[in-house]
């Protein structure tokens, strides 16, 4: 190869440092569908970007692993992971692309110019603590589509592209999802003041499991999973109650134990002000409280979208205070 084609990325057929090639300038459109599927996370997100079908992409994208000789991206259940050659390839030719594209008038995912930010994560959380984080950032112009919804479903839509990013209740399983967490959710035991008063003058009200027997439980699904993750950690035995009452979420759990229908176990950040104002009361102060770790999980290539960095570094500064 000649010296002085070494740097032109675009301009010809340039070898990589062990003689692969990469596409002449005949095949720009190869890089370009591999680019938004780079930034996309899967081959059907990046069809719609393109205005091809996914079979076209998929084509595309094994004509282009044939012809650099070069396998670009690992298959997953939903999804792709690129290899690291993928991330080489998008460092060299990412930047000429954009170029392209914006004296084309191109926009969106290949330029990555500002569009909207998909967001997505459990319905109480969004509305208690990242809405009002993201506010100003929405002020000043950023556009926001936010999804609720329960981790599973969510990351799995992630990795098909819908969103940009996911607030998870678990660390994502598998490769191909980058997270960090986020903050630390603490969970308390509660009821409203009248209940407390008489789970305080039980004659076994040493012992929360006993005084509470006879109390009804108030719950968001049959299988009580926060109640009985509370029961295991905290009093290191199985919760025997079923449920005495079971509403779509979290804030109608809130507003039912207040109301008086019995008690609950609850995220603090969604009760802190009904037990500031006395209408809710702790029933149990553990020394050590059981928390959960939020995640905030981000799509491969996501942040080819400068707001998508924005609301990531946002929610990240935010949730130091949660």
């Amino acid at each position: 190869m000649k010296s002085g084609m070494k740097n032109r990325v675009l301009s010809g057929g340039e070898e990589d440092t062990d003689g692969r090639q990469i596409p002449s300038p005949a095949d720009l459109n190869l890089l370009r569908t591999f680019l938004a599927v780079y930034r996309s996370g899967s081959f059907t997100a990046a069809a719609p970007l393109l205005g091809l079908s996914q079979p076209t992409v998929t084509a595309q994208i094994r004509t282009l692993e044939q012809q650099t000789g070069r396998e670009l991206f690992t298959r997953l259940p939903r999804g792709v992971e690129p290899t690291p050659f993928a991330h080489e390839l998008a460092g060299r030719v990412s930047g000429p692309l954009d170029a392209l594209a914006s004296l084309d008038g191109g926009s969106g995912m290949l330029t990555g110019a500002a569009s909207p930010v998909h967001l997505a994560g459990p319905s109480e959380l969004l509305c208690t603590r990242v809405l009002p984080a993201l506010a100003p950032l929405v002020a000043e112009g950023v556009q926001l589509r936010v999804t609720q919804g329960l981790t599973d479903p969510l990351l799995e839509d992630l990795r098909t592209g819908r969103h940009d990013l996911v607030i998870a209740t678990r660390r994502p399983r598998g490769r191909g999802l980058t997270s960090v967490p986020l903050a630390d959710e603490e969970y308390v035991l509660v009821a409203a003041r009248d209940w407390a008063r008489r789970v305080q003058e039980h004659p076994a009200a040493d012992d929360p499991c006993a005084a509470l027997r006879d109390v009804p439980l108030v719950t968001y699904a049959e299988d009580l999973p926060i109640a009985r993750r509370y029961w295991r950690t905290v009093f290191g035995k199985q919760l025997s109650a079923r449920a005495a009452l079971t509403v779509p979420n979290l804030h109608a759990v809130v507003s039912a134990v207040t109301a008086g229908a019995g008690y609950s176990v609850l995220p603090r950040s969604l009760c802190h002000e009904h037990l500031a104002s006395g209408a809710l009361a702790l029933l149990h102060d553990p020394d050590v409280p059981p928390l959960n770790t939020l995640f905030l999980v981000q799509r491969p290539g996501a942040d080819a979208n400068p707001n998508v960095t924005r609301v990531r570094d946002r929610l990240r500064h935010a949730a130091r205070a949660w």
